[in-house]
Protein backbone atom coordinates (compact mmCIF):
# COMPACT_ATOMS: atom_id res chain seq x y z
CA UNK A 1 0.00 0.00 0.00
CA UNK A 2 1.46 3.49 -0.96
CA UNK A 3 1.83 6.39 1.43
CA UNK A 4 -1.05 7.82 -0.42
CA UNK A 5 -3.41 5.14 0.27
CA UNK A 6 -2.65 5.13 3.75
CA UNK A 7 -3.63 9.02 3.45
CA UNK A 8 -7.06 8.01 1.47
CA UNK A 9 -7.96 5.48 4.24
CA UNK A 10 -7.37 7.36 7.08
CA UNK A 11 -4.14 5.55 8.59
CA UNK A 12 -0.66 6.53 10.02
CA UNK A 13 1.42 7.74 6.79
CA UNK A 14 4.05 9.67 5.81
CA UNK A 15 3.12 13.33 4.53
CA UNK A 16 6.22 13.85 3.16
CA UNK A 17 5.99 11.21 0.32
CA UNK A 18 6.99 12.12 -3.27
CA UNK A 19 4.07 11.34 -4.36
CA UNK A 20 1.47 13.20 -2.36
CA UNK A 21 4.05 16.41 -2.42
CA UNK A 22 3.62 16.49 -6.03
CA UNK A 23 -0.04 16.74 -6.16
CA UNK A 24 -0.54 18.61 -2.80
CA UNK A 25 2.14 21.36 -4.04
CA UNK A 26 0.27 22.04 -7.72
CA UNK A 27 -3.05 22.97 -5.44
CA UNK A 28 -1.19 24.97 -3.03
CA UNK A 29 0.01 27.12 -6.13
CA UNK A 30 -2.96 27.77 -7.09
CA UNK A 31 -4.44 28.92 -4.06
CA UNK A 32 -1.46 31.48 -3.46
CA UNK A 33 -3.06 33.27 -6.64
CA UNK A 34 -6.52 32.90 -5.62
CA UNK A 35 -5.82 34.84 -2.70
CA UNK A 36 -4.63 37.78 -4.79
CA UNK A 37 -7.77 38.35 -6.52
CA UNK A 38 -9.40 41.47 -5.61
CA UNK A 39 -12.62 41.82 -3.72
CA UNK A 40 -14.82 41.84 -6.90
CA UNK A 41 -13.25 39.20 -9.08
CA UNK A 42 -16.41 37.13 -8.53
CA UNK A 43 -15.88 35.15 -11.35
CA UNK A 44 -12.27 34.26 -10.72
CA UNK A 45 -13.20 33.52 -7.40
CA UNK A 46 -15.95 30.96 -8.32
CA UNK A 47 -13.74 29.61 -10.92
CA UNK A 48 -11.15 28.37 -8.78
CA UNK A 49 -14.22 27.10 -6.24
CA UNK A 50 -15.47 24.60 -8.87
CA UNK A 51 -12.57 23.34 -9.55
CA UNK A 52 -10.18 22.98 -6.88
CA UNK A 53 -12.52 21.74 -4.20
CA UNK A 54 -14.12 18.52 -3.85
CA UNK A 55 -17.22 20.27 -4.94
CA UNK A 56 -18.88 23.33 -4.34
CA UNK A 57 -22.65 24.02 -4.94
CA UNK A 58 -24.04 27.23 -5.88
CA UNK A 59 -24.24 31.30 -4.33
CA UNK A 60 -20.97 29.91 -2.03
CA UNK A 61 -18.87 33.08 -1.20
CA UNK A 62 -15.27 33.08 0.63
CA UNK A 63 -13.66 36.18 1.98
CA UNK A 64 -10.09 36.45 0.97
CA UNK A 65 -7.49 35.63 2.34
CA UNK A 66 -8.09 31.55 2.06
CA UNK A 67 -5.68 29.05 3.87
CA UNK A 68 -5.87 25.44 3.34
CA UNK A 69 -3.07 22.37 3.29
CA UNK A 70 -4.73 21.33 0.06
CA UNK A 71 -5.53 24.73 -1.25
CA UNK A 72 -9.48 23.12 -0.24
CA UNK A 73 -9.21 19.93 -2.96
CA UNK A 74 -10.81 17.99 -0.16
CA UNK A 75 -13.37 20.74 0.66
CA UNK A 76 -16.89 19.57 -0.08
CA UNK A 77 -19.09 22.77 0.10
CA UNK A 78 -23.27 22.15 -0.59
CA UNK A 79 -25.11 25.67 -1.57
CA UNK A 80 -25.31 29.16 -0.32
CA UNK A 81 -22.10 28.67 2.13
CA UNK A 82 -20.44 32.17 3.57
CA UNK A 83 -16.97 32.38 4.93
CA UNK A 84 -15.96 35.32 6.91
CA UNK A 85 -11.84 36.11 6.04
CA UNK A 86 -9.48 33.94 7.29
CA UNK A 87 -11.16 30.60 7.00
CA UNK A 88 -8.43 28.00 7.38
CA UNK A 89 -7.91 24.19 6.75
CA UNK A 90 -6.32 21.63 7.25
CA UNK A 91 -7.52 19.74 4.32
CA UNK A 92 -5.57 16.41 4.29
CA UNK A 93 -8.55 14.80 5.07
CA UNK A 94 -12.32 15.52 3.84
CA UNK A 95 -14.26 18.58 5.13
CA UNK A 96 -17.78 18.01 4.23
CA UNK A 97 -20.26 21.51 4.53
CA UNK A 98 -23.93 21.45 4.22
CA UNK A 99 -25.82 23.79 2.95
CA UNK A 100 -26.62 27.38 4.09
CA UNK A 101 -23.48 26.87 6.80
CA UNK A 102 -21.84 30.07 7.57
CA UNK A 103 -18.26 30.81 9.45
CA UNK A 104 -17.06 33.47 11.04
CA UNK A 105 -13.41 35.49 10.54
CA UNK A 106 -10.72 33.03 11.90
CA UNK A 107 -12.22 30.00 11.72
CA UNK A 108 -9.87 26.77 11.54
CA UNK A 109 -10.97 23.22 10.74
CA UNK A 110 -8.16 20.79 11.06
CA UNK A 111 -8.38 16.96 10.27
CA UNK A 112 -4.83 16.18 10.54
CA UNK A 113 -3.63 14.71 13.27
CA UNK A 114 -0.60 13.19 15.01
CA UNK A 115 -0.28 10.19 17.10
CA UNK A 116 0.44 10.55 20.64
CA UNK A 117 3.28 8.20 20.39
CA UNK A 118 6.74 10.22 20.28
CA UNK A 119 8.53 8.03 17.98
CA UNK A 120 6.18 7.91 15.38
CA UNK A 121 5.74 11.92 15.58
CA UNK A 122 9.15 12.51 15.61
CA UNK A 123 9.05 10.50 12.18
CA UNK A 124 6.55 13.31 11.14
CA UNK A 125 3.62 10.75 10.77
CA UNK A 126 -0.11 11.67 11.08
CA UNK A 127 -3.11 10.41 10.01
CA UNK A 128 -6.63 12.24 8.97
CA UNK A 129 -10.05 12.29 10.19
CA UNK A 130 -13.18 13.70 8.02
CA UNK A 131 -15.15 16.64 9.76
CA UNK A 132 -18.47 17.27 8.95
CA UNK A 133 -20.58 20.38 9.19
CA UNK A 134 -24.85 20.03 9.10
CA UNK A 135 -26.88 22.12 7.16
CA UNK A 136 -27.57 25.68 8.31
CA UNK A 137 -25.04 25.69 11.03
CA UNK A 138 -23.04 28.90 12.15
CA UNK A 139 -19.33 28.47 13.33
CA UNK A 140 -18.51 31.49 15.34
CA UNK A 141 -15.55 33.59 15.04
CA UNK A 142 -12.17 31.94 16.01
CA UNK A 143 -13.64 28.40 16.61
CA UNK A 144 -11.76 25.24 15.75
CA UNK A 145 -13.01 21.97 15.11
CA UNK A 146 -10.60 19.75 15.60
CA UNK A 147 -10.17 16.29 13.55
CA UNK A 148 -12.95 13.68 13.29
CA UNK A 149 -16.10 15.97 14.51
CA UNK A 150 -19.08 16.16 13.60
CA UNK A 151 -21.74 19.63 13.49
CA UNK A 152 -25.71 19.20 13.46
CA UNK A 153 -27.26 20.62 11.62
CA UNK A 154 -28.97 24.48 12.26
CA UNK A 155 -26.52 24.48 15.40
CA UNK A 156 -24.68 27.48 16.68
CA UNK A 157 -20.96 27.08 17.64
CA UNK A 158 -20.15 29.97 20.00
CA UNK A 159 -16.62 32.50 19.00
CA UNK A 160 -13.68 31.15 20.18
CA UNK A 161 -14.75 27.53 21.12
CA UNK A 162 -12.67 24.39 20.48
CA UNK A 163 -14.83 21.71 19.48
CA UNK A 164 -12.97 18.27 20.22
CA UNK A 165 -16.74 15.95 19.82
CA UNK A 166 -19.43 16.02 18.13
CA UNK A 167 -22.32 18.34 18.57
CA UNK A 168 -25.96 17.58 17.96
CA UNK A 169 -28.36 18.82 15.61
CA UNK A 170 -30.38 22.22 16.90
CA UNK A 171 -28.59 23.92 19.86
CA UNK A 172 -26.24 26.59 20.69
CA UNK A 173 -22.80 25.12 21.96
CA UNK A 174 -19.66 27.27 23.39
CA UNK A 175 -16.79 26.92 25.45
CA UNK A 176 -13.58 25.04 25.47
CA UNK A 177 -14.32 22.27 25.36
CA UNK A 178 -16.98 22.73 23.28
CA UNK A 179 -20.24 21.75 24.85
CA UNK A 180 -24.09 22.09 24.81
CA UNK A 181 -25.04 25.34 26.33
CA UNK A 182 -29.00 25.00 25.49
CA UNK A 183 -31.59 23.97 22.49
CA UNK A 184 -32.06 26.78 20.16
CA UNK A 185 -35.76 27.49 21.27
CA UNK A 186 -39.05 29.80 20.33
CA UNK A 187 -37.01 32.34 22.78
CA UNK A 188 -34.92 32.80 19.53
CA UNK A 189 -37.93 32.80 17.17
CA UNK A 190 -39.09 35.76 19.34
CA UNK A 191 -35.78 37.89 20.24
CA UNK A 192 -32.51 38.47 17.75
CA UNK A 193 -29.94 39.74 20.73
CA UNK A 194 -31.00 39.64 24.62
CA UNK A 195 -34.39 41.52 24.15
CA UNK A 196 -34.69 42.84 21.21
CA UNK A 197 -37.69 41.53 19.32
CA UNK A 198 -37.32 40.11 15.55
CA UNK A 199 -39.85 42.28 13.45
CA UNK A 200 -40.41 39.37 10.71
CA UNK A 201 -42.94 41.38 9.24
CA UNK A 202 -40.24 43.70 7.94
CA UNK A 203 -37.68 40.87 6.58
CA UNK A 204 -37.67 40.20 3.29
CA UNK A 205 -37.07 36.21 2.52
CA UNK A 206 -32.91 35.57 2.70
CA UNK A 207 -32.88 38.26 5.33
CA UNK A 208 -32.44 41.43 3.10
CA UNK A 209 -34.37 44.27 4.68
CA UNK A 210 -37.29 45.77 2.74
Amino acid sequence: MTQYERMVRGLIYDPGDPEIMREQSAFVERQWMFNQLKPYDIAEKQKYMQEVFAECGENCYIELPFRANWGGHHLHLGSGVYANFNLTLVDDGHIFVGDQVMFGPNVTITTANHPIEPELRARGLQYNKDVRIGNNAWIGAGAILLPGVHIGKNTVIGAGSIVTRDIPDNVVAVGNPCRVLRPVSDHDREYFFRQERIDWENLAPGGHAN
